[in-house]
């Protein structure tokens, strides 16, 4: 059973009450995931700032919809906190839901609200989202809007705040994840705190150039500091080919995340309800797809199975 560390569900319940997680026509519910090879889902609280009065306060009303559909399907899926409820929910024959927060800016920079997310169950953290915040920059701060290619590589990356947030996540086992942020804030989490951390969702720059794609340095580097990378599913983050299926240029930046930060790196990270839906990847059951085409690229059932979940396992048991 595989891992996806990203997803928006909870973003399209929020903005479509009255919609439940066990079954809607979004790309991820609860019965589609019992069919799917997906055990452990890791859900984000985004928060989408320029459009929000008070980041913390949208917080809290995403949490509360996180909250109530988990005690509502509690028979089908639990959360997760630590590795050992991971093995518990697998043991019981029950699906996981790990809460992610993408976009620092609840925070506004103050280590007692990062406290009080860890204890609310948040255990994974996107630094920033695509504009700056309290915490760093973003790379969308320095692209060119026509084309989304990095124009602008006098970058800045993490502030003070963002030094002493990405420290006591450490501390806390709260996983950190840069993806959107900008190359330089990658470098700064780097030189900031020894700990291993994500890009949940970003692919390889190299075949697909836009911005929210990593750079080979960055991705030999996350993966030499025992990283793991997700495969997004987008399309304007996969493309290279357009006379190829989704699937088959997604499992060649598999292939290539490979040559270039060995096998141990690679994860899923599909952005599911964040992202439109294509028809070679509309939903959480097309990931057999993507299975399927890893397996035509020469990837044997082991090498699979490390990209599908044991290598994001081996950080959460090693950070949470």
């Amino acid at each position: 059973m595989f891992i996806d560390m990203h997803c928006d569900t909870l973003l399209k319940l929020y903005e479509h009450p009255g919609t439940k997680l066990n079954e809607n026509t979004f790309q991820i519910d609860l019965q589609r995931m019992k069919k799917s090879l997906i055990d452990l889902q890791n859900f984000a609280i985004f928060i989408e700032l320029g459009t929000v009065a008070d980041p913390y306060v949208r917080y809290q009303e995403m949490l509360a919809i996180y909250q109530a559909e988990l005690a509502a399907n509690q028979d089908l899926i639990r959360p997760v906190l630590t590795y050992d409820d991971y093995i518990s929910n697998q043991n019981e024959h029950l699906l996981s839901a790990m809460l992610t927060m993408e976009e620092g800016a609840p925070l506004a920079g103050r280590i007692d609200r990062l406290e009080q997310c860890y204890q609310d169950g948040v255990r994974m953290l996107t630094l920033t989202w695509n504009m700056e915040n309290e915490l760093g920059f973003p790379n969308a701060n320095y692209v060119d809007p026509a084309t989304q290619i990095l124009t602008n590589l006098a970058q800045k990356g993490l502030k003070a705040a963002g030094r002493d947030i990405v420290t006591r996540m450490a501390e806390l086992g709260m996983i950190i994840d840069v993806s959107h942020g900008s190359d330089q804030l990658v470098w700064d989490v780097l030189a900031t705190t020894p700990v291993p951390f994500v890009a949940s969702h970003s692919n390889c720059r190299s075949l697909c150039p836009h911005s929210r794609n990593l750079s080979d340095e960055l991705i030999r580097a996350i993966a030499e500091r025992g990283g793991v990378i997700g495969l997004n599913y987008f399309a304007d983050f996969i493309t290279f080919d357009s006379s190829l299926s989704l699937p088959v240029q997604l499992a060649k930046h598999a292939d290539h995340l490979k040559n270039i930060g060995g096998l141990g790196c690679i994860g899923l990270g599909s952005d599911f309800d964040g992202i439109r839906p294509s028809e070679d990847l509309p939903d959480i059951l097309a990931l057999e797809l993507l299975v399927d085409a890893l397996q035509k690229n020469g990837f044997t059932a082991r090498e699979i199975d490390a990209i599908g979940y044991q290598n994001v396992a081996r950080l959460y048991k090693d950070l949470l």
